[in-house]
């Protein structure tokens, strides 16, 4: 092949590949992934440590990810108007949850460990409980709908642009 049609068919795929990725919001693009994620560590991980490393350095890459996009998503779905409060409201769920998780984990591990289980197979039951986490939210996620656009609050600039027409057709 050569070095011009190499350049021309990495372009087509970057060009179909940015195309693809700007129809799947972030967020549930997270949590889909994420769950297949720790299904593939819930399976293979304790056979394959290159796949459990692959895997964890992915589901480790969505907490950046996350937190780089979360704030556009929700001006996507919600508008502007009171989307600090709603962050604020996120961030407060998800730091619950990162105390909270760890915890459970470790409640259920030792749980495991008094029924005689050893090693990875004391955490099988957390990444199940896990992976349904994620669906759910996933699927939580899906049920939301942007809010209407007629329900948004206009920019300042808008707002006043708008009072000036609305004057001068009085």
């Amino acid at each position: 092949m050569t070095e011009r049609a190499h350049t021309h068919r990495t372009r087509a795929s970057r060009s179909a590949m940015k195309w693809r990725l700007s129809r799947v919001s972030p967020p549930p693009a997270y949590l889909g992934a994420g769950a297949l994620m720790y299904a593939l560590i819930a399976l293979f991980g304790d056979s394959s440590k290159p796949l459990f490393i692959l895997c964890a350095l992915v589901i480790l890459s969505f907490y950046g990810g996350g937190f780089a996009t979360i704030s556009a998503y929700m001006k996507d779905l919600f508008g502007t108007y009171q989307v600090g409060a709603i962050h604020g409201r996120l961030l407060t769920a998800w730091s619950t949850a990162g105390v909270l998780g760890p915890l459970i984990v470790n409640w259920i591990a030792d749980r495991q460990e008094e029924a005689g289980r050893h090693g990875a197979s004391l955490y099988g039951l957390s990444f199940v409980i896990m992976i349904g986490l994620l669906v759910v939210g996933f699927v939580a996620n899906e049920l939301v709908r942007p809010v209407d656009p007629r329900h948004h609050v206009p920019a300042p600039k808008e707002a006043a642009h708008g009072r000036r027409q609305q004057s001068e057709s009085a």
